[in-house]
């Protein structure tokens, strides 16, 4: 097992049981940390909002064959740490999911109508795996001499 801290957050376990996935020509396992807000970073996210943006997260992450691993809403900002694909851009798990919930918590919750827009333009990724940067570096370093 492997402890990540994250900026600060709160450390998350990658487990082994994170097997990886194997295609034809190509072995992977990608993990994404991303985090975006709402506009002007406005604390919206509380009462049964969570509750339905979690709900609108699940089903886009099903429709796209990804795994949430973890899903943590504060009322000013959402943190997804999720494994996804080779074939998906991080910054496209954010545009899906910002759209479709956009679309739909302004149709669920009126006092939504009266943003302009839901979310920010900006995201912050960042990248996760089984591999610490120490055996990436050793491994390199033992092909560069072979």
């Amino acid at each position: 097992m492997e402890l990540l801290t994250i900026y600060g957050l709160v450390p998350y376990a990658i487990y082994m049981e994170h097997a990886y996935i194997h295609e034809q020509q190509t072995v992977h396992l990608v993990i994404y940390h991303i985090i975006w807000c709402p506009k002007r970073r406005r604390k919206i996210l509380v009462g049964p909002v969570p509750d339905r943006l979690k709900q609108i997260i699940g089903e886009v992450v099903d429709e796209n064959g990804w795994q949430i691993i973890e899903l943590a809403i504060q009322p000013d900002h959402v943190h997804l740490f999720m494994r996804s694909n080779l074939y998906t851009r991080p910054s496209d798990i954010a545009r899906l999911i910002k759209g479709r919930s956009s679309h739909d918590l302004r149709k669920a919750f009126p006092h939504l109508q009266r943003m302009p827009c839901l979310w920010t333009r900006s995201a912050f990724y960042s990248t996760a795996g089984n591999v610490s940067s120490e055996i990436m570096q050793k491994s390199i370093e033992k092909q560069s001499t072979e």
